[in-house]
Parts: C-alpha cells; sequence; structure tokens
C-alpha cells in the first residue's frame, strides 16, 4: 500500500524557525516548542506514522539547511533535534490518549457483555469492533489462579500470545474479570477454549478452568460465563481439583442445587443425626463423600482415607445406625449420596441450614 503523502500544514512554520534560529543561533521558544506538540498530536489523531512524519521534516530540514557558517550549521541542528522532539512527544502524547481510550472502550464493552447491561442490539454492533460477531454461538472460559490478573500482567499476555500464535485472533477475545482470565470465543472453535485452558492451567501455576456450554444471540456470552462461573464455585464446593471442568459435564449439581430448601431439608433429615458422632459429623462425611468416590469399594474408600478397612466399615456401620441408611445398600444410596452432594453445596456443617 502506497505510503500517504504528509501534508504542508504539519511543517507550518518550520523553516522559518530553522532559518531564525540558524541566523541568531537561539533556541526554540517555548510558544514555537507548544506548536510542535500541538502538531504532532494533530498528525497523530490523523492516523500518519510517526516514521514517515520525522523522515518529512528532515526533507525539510535538508531544503532549508543554512549554507553560512559551521555555526549557523550547529544552531539549526540543534533546532531540527529541539523541533522534532516536540513534535515527537506530542505525536506520542496523542497516541498514549488514544490507546486509553481504546483500553476505556474496550473495558466498558468487556463489562456490559458480561453483565448484560447493554441494549442488545447496541452491544452487538460494538462487538463487531472487537472481533466478535454475536448472532453467532460463543463460549466462554474462565481460568482462576492462585493470584488476581489484570489485562497488562505477565500471565494474561502470556496466554494471550500463546493463543495468537497458534490460531491467530479468529474472533478470539481475552481478557480478564474480577482477577481471573476469561476467554470469548466461537461455540465451534472448541479447540481455543482447549488450549486456553491449557495455557492459563501452566500459567498460573497449576490454575483451574471451566467452560461454559456454548450459547447463540448477544445474550449468549454472559450466559456462557455466569456458567462457568457456577462450574468453578461447585468445584470448590465439592473440593473437585481438575484442571479443566466443563459445565456441560456438570449439569446434575446445579439442578440438585436449583431448589435449596429442599436440598436443605434432605440434608438435615438424612445427615443430621451424624452431628452426634463423637468428633461430629465432618469424618462421616469424609467417609461417605470417599465411599461414594471409589465406587462403593471399601478398601480404596480406605486407602483414600489412610484408614484400615476394618475402621471403614465401623464408621459405615455407625452411619446406618446414626441414620438408619445403609450405605452399602442400594435402596439407601442414592439418597446419602444425593445427601452428601448437597451438604458440601450448602458447605454443611460449617454453616447452619
Amino acid at each position: 500500500m502506497a505510503e500517504r503523502e504528509i501534508p504542508e500544514e504539519y511543517l507550518e512554520g518550520y523553516a522559518q524557525i530553522l532559518e531564525e534560529v540558524a541566523a541568531t543561533g537561539r533556541r526554540l521558544s517555548r510558544d514555537e516548542l507548544a506548536s510542535r506538540k500541538a502538531l504532532g498530536e494533530r498528525a497523530a489523531e490523523a492516523g500518519f506514522g510517526l516514521r514517515a512524519l520525522v523522515r518529512t521534516h528532515l526533507t525539510a530540514a535538508r531544503d532549508a539547511w543554512p549554507r553560512g557558517h559551521t555555526d549557523s550549521a550547529e544552531a539549526a541542528l540543534s533546532a531540527v533535534q529541539q523541533a522534532v522532539d516536540a513534535f515527537a512527544e506530542g505525536y506520542e502524547r496523542a497516541q498514549r490518549l488514544a490507546v486509553r481510550r481504546e483500553e476505556a472502550a474496550r473495558r466498558e464493552f468487556i463489562d456490559d457483555l458480561l453483565h448484560g447491561r447493554s441494549d442488545l442490539g447496541r452491544l452487538a454492533e460494538r462487538a463487531d469492533r472487537f472481533g466478535l460477531r454475536l448472532s453467532q454461538e460463543h463460549a466462554v472460559a474462565v481460568a482462576r489462579g492462585p493470584a488476581a490478573y489484570d489485562e497488562g500482567d505477565a500471565v494474561p499476555r502470556q496466554v494471550e500470545q500463546a493463543l495468537v500464535a497458534r490460531f491467530g485472533d479468529r474472533s478470539i477475545l481475552l481478557t480478564t474479570k474480577d482477577g481471573r482470565l476469561l476467554c470469548v470465543a466461537p461455540g465451534h472453535h472448541g479447540e481455543v477454549l482447549t488450549h486456553f485452558a491449557k495455557q492459563a492451567h501452566a500459567a498460573t501455576d497449576g490454575g483451574q478452568v471451566a467452560i461454559g456450554r456454548p450459547r447463540s444471540g448477544p445474550g449468549g456470552v454472559v450466559h456462557s460465563y455466569e456458567e462457568a462461573l457456577r462450574t468453578l464455585e461447585i468445584a470448590e464446593r465439592l473440593g473437585l481439583d481438575e484442571p479443566l471442568l466443563r459445565a456441560a459435564d456438570l449439569l446434575v449439581y446445579p439442578v440438585l442445587a436449583r431448589d435449596r430448601q429442599a436440598m436443605a431439608d434432605l440434608v438435615r433429615n438424612t445427615l443430621g443425626p451424624l452431628t452426634t458422632a463423637r468428633g461430629g459429623a465432618e469424618p462421616l462425611l469424609d467417609t461417605l463423600t470417599a465411599y461414594f468416590e471409589s465406587g462403593c469399594v471399601a478398601a480404596e474408600a480406605a486407602r483414600r482415607l489412610t484408614l484400615s478397612v476394618r475402621a471403614l466399615t465401623y464408621r459405615l456401620e455407625r452411619i446406618h445406625k446414626l441414620t438408619g441408611a445403609d450405605p452399602s445398600e442400594p435402596a439407601h444410596r442414592y439418597m446419602l449420596q444425593t445427601a452428601v452432594i448437597g451438604a458440601r453445596l450448602l458447605a454443611w456443617p460449617a454453616k447452619e441450614l
């Protein structure tokens, strides 16, 4: 593409300044420096490249170069340096302001996108500017690590570089929200979010990533985002330590937690008697958790709890006696397992129901 010609207006007064400085040996005045900075800002706002602008200044300086004494040439060279430096300062200031405005607009868009606060039609229009087509399906991955992250931090930049290196932009939006890393990608590009999860897990020193289900339309992103957040919350309550969690694989837990009062009643009525045991309900609740997670294999559950099989069997018998439900009986197992899941979701017995 041919480079745009730099208009004369961005060199206004430049040749005259050089001539006067060469003749008098003076330095540029405060007003002259201010005028150079203002022209630099205007050139940046007009979209001209700094290298082309500097080259134009040097060409103009050559044309106006004094042909007299050495002292005049030295003064002119000093003037060129001052003028170009002031021009570049104004240019860079305009660039910084433009970047800050762009960052503010991006942050506002992301906040509106993830909270659904904006008019959906207007939101879809703004999304095009950031490479998203909200008429399509999108899914959101959320990564949390041991620290809170901002967009300018090294960890988000490392993850973004890894994704761009492999996929290009491909309508991907990477950002941070409330200290977590987020990736928004088209729903049919599941490999993008899987790779994001791998990179985020490594960059955050073992952080956990949840991926929401693909949703369509302008409101689809916020639904997928909220689903990913809920998945991380469920994983924390249930003690799930897998590096990658997919909301689609854990749908049973939000269903169980949807009617909180019914779940609380089940936990209280089924597991409440465990609080009367010596040592409280927590050891027996851990026993049930290990037993169910090991496929009701006593030897494996005992190994996970670092108990003997005999000690584990004693605990199961104690649970049977206190609750009236036998964990080894299929007829009782589902009720007990559901109650155990509910207890973990509701943080019982640490929290009162």
